[in-house]
């Protein structure tokens, strides 16, 4: 029987207990869906900025002159960042006692950091240029500095937006278990609104025509694209933050009276971290390790998608001669339709996780199933690679001219399928992992921001190893995608095992009581 050890009560507060647990006020009552779906659709606008960065940055860092095996490691202001802003803000958006609430004055100000790191990495080449880069230069120096400022206050400004949004949606949620899981559930599937209109703007060569401006000496037409790509994520994310605020309001923070029971002022910050971590339960900790695991798994796939497509599927080289960087942008275009598909898949799983669930026996034997699902996924690339490489053909024109022809249809259709079924399993990975931790969170001594931003730790860190790790290691593999994306495979598998075996369900909801005529039990339960 599977153990629901993470639903007990919690024990009485105690001396020694961190005083984060003492300032959280009891749950309030659930809020109207509406609610709930109006503060997750600010995901689709924060995606919808991610899903440029996962399809078009990768090759246009390459384009300002960084090259592929060390391109990874600007994807560490990501994962920095993430250390270190999520659980500040988490703990900091717990104790906030603003008259606009506790959540909401950090995702407005996530949300302008944003449009001010989208226009320093859109204008990054322009800017460079106007500093002194050349457009001959094959290393954009000062562009390359511009573009790093910008991509790590983009991150740092997702990771304040997003934190206390995922917290937001387990307040609004009360202490309903289902209507947490629900509302991350919405909010993954809001990712995956943002992810189709990030894939499919990606996708479409011509869209700078809808703001000329943005082509200009330094910015060439595939920089153009990515601009306007970036204002119209601007536009998105600004209305949808601006019409939640508007309407959603959340409870404040309390003045607690009690002197025995009120926090010490004098705390600092790391402490709350280091007893937060002191005080997790087992769930928790086992939760980290299945997270921390899925993400090794899914890191490499995320970071090197559409470079695997232009460069292993199509055969094409960002850094080649004019035919090959041709043939390597066809690939990227195709890598990001098949984004799109993955998004699709993925918000339709996003809205079909209860049901899928109740089929397969409880969310954590559906996540340890898709990760699974996952692991063969990453290992048929390997497969899709070969095929790709001993069917890749090139003619001669007459006037001498060599152009690489794209792949067979059955390995394009191959390479699609992959992106496509990985929108079942990354469902999983961004609504159960967070409604868990809301959930464990009631019984721990963190509120639901610090407890998302230790959770955040356990993406964060495998993030960092990828990023340090991809480049060097592929490089030493002979180079190419692979030997990190089988790493992926079987970090996926072991997440599958982990959660299979060790990670506990947790109680479900527990009713009211009913009168003599009822006939429910306040110790009934079901599966997570």
């Amino acid at each position: 029987m599977e153990s629901t050890e993470a639903g007990a009560a919690a024990a009485a507060p105690t001396k020694n207990q961190s005083s984060i647990e003492l300032r959280q006020p009891p749950p309030p009552p659930s809020s109207p869906m509406w609610k709930i779906v109006m503060v997750a659709s600010i995901a689709a606008g924060v995606q919808f900025g991610w899903a440029l960065q996962l399809s078009l940055l990768t090759p246009y860092v390459q384009l300002l002159g960084i090259p592929h095996k060390w391109s990874s490691l600007i994807w560490l202001c990501g994962p920095i960042s993430g250390m270190i802003v999520q659980p500040i803000v988490g703990f900091h958006s717990d104790t906030c006692k603003s008259r606009f609430g506790r959540r909401r004055p950090f995702i407005l100000a996530g949300a302008v950091l944003v449009a001010i790191a989208v226009f320093l990495i859109g204008y990054a080449a322009d800017i460079g240029h106007s500093a002194g880069d050349s457009v001959t230069d094959s290393v954009k120096t000062r562009a390359i500095i511009i573009f790093v400022i910008g991509f790590w206050i983009l991150d740092v400004a997702n990771n304040t937006l997003q934190g206390p949004c995922r917290a937001l949606l387990a307040d609004l949620s009360g202490s309903s278990n289902k209507k947490t899981r629900t509302a991350n559930s919405f909010f993954s599937f809001f990712m995956a609104v943002g992810n189709v209109l990030g894939y499919a703007a990606g996708s479409y060569t011509h869209l700078y025509h809808m703001l000329p401006f943005t082509k200009s000496k330094a910015c060439d037409v595939y920089c153009a694209n990515l601009k306007t790509c970036f204002f119209l994520s601007i536009a998105l994310l600004i209305t949808l933050t601006t019409i939640a605020l508007f309407y959603v309001t959340e409870q404040r923070l309390e003045e607690i009276d009690d002197k025995e029971t009120a926090p010490s002022t004098k705390d600092p910050f790391f402490s709350e971290i280091f007893g937060a971590l002191k005080g997790l339960q087992k769930p928790m900790w086992i939760l980290l390790a299945v997270t921390a695991l899925n993400w090794i798994a899914w890191f490499p796939f995320l970071l090197f998608d559409t470079d695997w497509m232009g460069r292993e599927v199509y055969g094409g080289n960002s850094k080649g001669s004019a035919e090959e960087l041709r043939v390597y942008n066809n690939g990227v275009r195709a890598g990001s339709l098949g984004l799109m598909l993955n998004a699709i898949v993925l918000g339709f799983t996003s809205l079909g996780v209860e049901v899928l669930a109740k089929l397969i026996g409880g969310v954590k034997r559906l996540w340890g199933v898709v990760n699974f699902l996952l692991a063969v996924s990453l290992a048929f690339t390997f497969l899709i690679t070969k095929l790709a490489e001993s069917n890749r053909r090139s003619v001669t024109t007459a006037g001498g001219a060599t152009h690489i022809l794209p792949p067979p249809v059955g390995v394009k259709v191959g390479a699609l399928a992959i992106f496509t079924v990985l929108g079942i399993p990354q469902a999983i990975t961004f609504s159960v992992p967070f409604a868990m931790a809301s959930i464990f969170s009631r019984t721990s001594a963190a509120g639901q921001g610090l407890s998302l931003g230790v959770l955040n730790l356990a993406i964060v860190v495998p993030q960092m190893l990828v990023s340090l790790l991809s480049g060097p290691f592929d490089a030493v593999c002979g180079g190419g995608n692979m030997p990190a994306f089988m790493v992926g495979a079987v970090a996926a598998a072991l997440s599958g095992i982990v959660a299979l075996t060790l990670l506990p369900s947790t109680t479900a909801d527990v009713p009211p009581p009913i009168t003599e005529a009822g006939t429910a039990t306040a110790n009934q339960t079901n599966k997570l």
